[in-house]
């Protein structure tokens, strides 16, 4: 029985929680690189880096925006109106939350956390950065499987699975880039891994948020779409993409990018 098959038939926030699980489950797997006897370098995560912020960039668009730019048509407002307020608010809210939740970036240039003032550890401060990051990725997949039940064309099970084999893929490299710095301030490599996975576990939390959401006002199915791409696109511009850069591989971050991007758009149409 194939993936669809397996999928098909179930209620949409069951749907979202198995798909979220998965993306969980590859995380805990990025985390785990944290016990190699030889850790990757910083070449290596800097590639792994833009290859996550052009898969991020591709759902944004192809599994998010487009999908809620068709559902608006035919409707009462101009069809370029719930995209643009749903991801300029999804964008918005990301960085309200980011001023206020105390965090650090992971990565040796980041010296001060970010949000309010507190005492807590730098490795709790790096978790909760990662999990911050994460809550956008797992409500865009239950967005996506919520958007299945309303019928609409341009929702399809085939292309929620695309979007969740996406950011599952790009959440390999992000549970390496939380496990490895909480290796390097002290922490055991068990300890280092477990908080590693840990950030994930929002990701099954928003994604059934974010399909019982729409399946109870399927109106807002667009904007949310939208919401969920701005919180990404947010995610990629505030975070990845500086990241990757500082390490002096511009070049390597740039065409794993395009081939991150390129992926995610292949899976978007062969699933869609």
């Amino acid at each position: 029985m194939n993936l669809l098959g397996f999928l098909d038939g179930m209620h949409p926030v069951v749907q979202a929680l198995i798909a979220t699980c998965f993306t969980w489950a590859l995380t805990a797997a990025g985390a785990a690189a944290v016990f190699l006897a030889r850790q990757p370098s910083r070449r290596m995560l800097d590639g792994m880096l833009g290859f996550a912020a052009g898969v991020m960039i591709a759902a944004s668009f192809w599994s998010l925006l487009a999908p809620a730019i068709e559902m608006s048509s035919g409707g009462s407002v101009p069809i370029w109106l719930p995209a643009t307020i749903g991801f300029l608010l999804g964008g918005l809210s990301l960085r309200g939350i980011d001023m206020v939740l105390p965090h650090l970036h992971p990565g040796p240039a980041s010296l001060e956390a970010e949000g309010i003032s507190t005492s807590w550890r730098r490795s709790t401060l790096l978790v909760l950065a990662i999990t911050l990051h994460n809550f956008p990725e797992g409500l865009a997949v239950g967005v996506a499987f919520g958007g299945v039940a309303s019928g609409l064309p341009a929702a399809t099970l085939g292309g929620a699975v695309g979007l969740t084999l996406g950011i599952g893929i790009q959440n390999l490299p992000e549970g390496t880039a939380v496990s490895m710095p909480l290796r390097r301030e002290g922490l055991t490599r068990l300890k280092s891994f477990w908080y590693g996975q840990l950030s994930g576990v929002v990701e099954p939390i928003a994604g059934v948020v974010g399909a019982a959401v729409v399946l109870v006002a399927q109106p807002v199915l667009p904007y949310a779409l939208a919401f969920a791409a701005g919180a990404m696109i947010f995610v990629v511009a505030e975070e990845l993409i500086p990241e990757a850069q500082r390490g002096g591989n511009a070049d390597l971050v740039t065409l794993s990018l395009m081939i991150g991007f390129a992926l995610m758009m292949v899976l978007d149409v062969a699933f869609g």
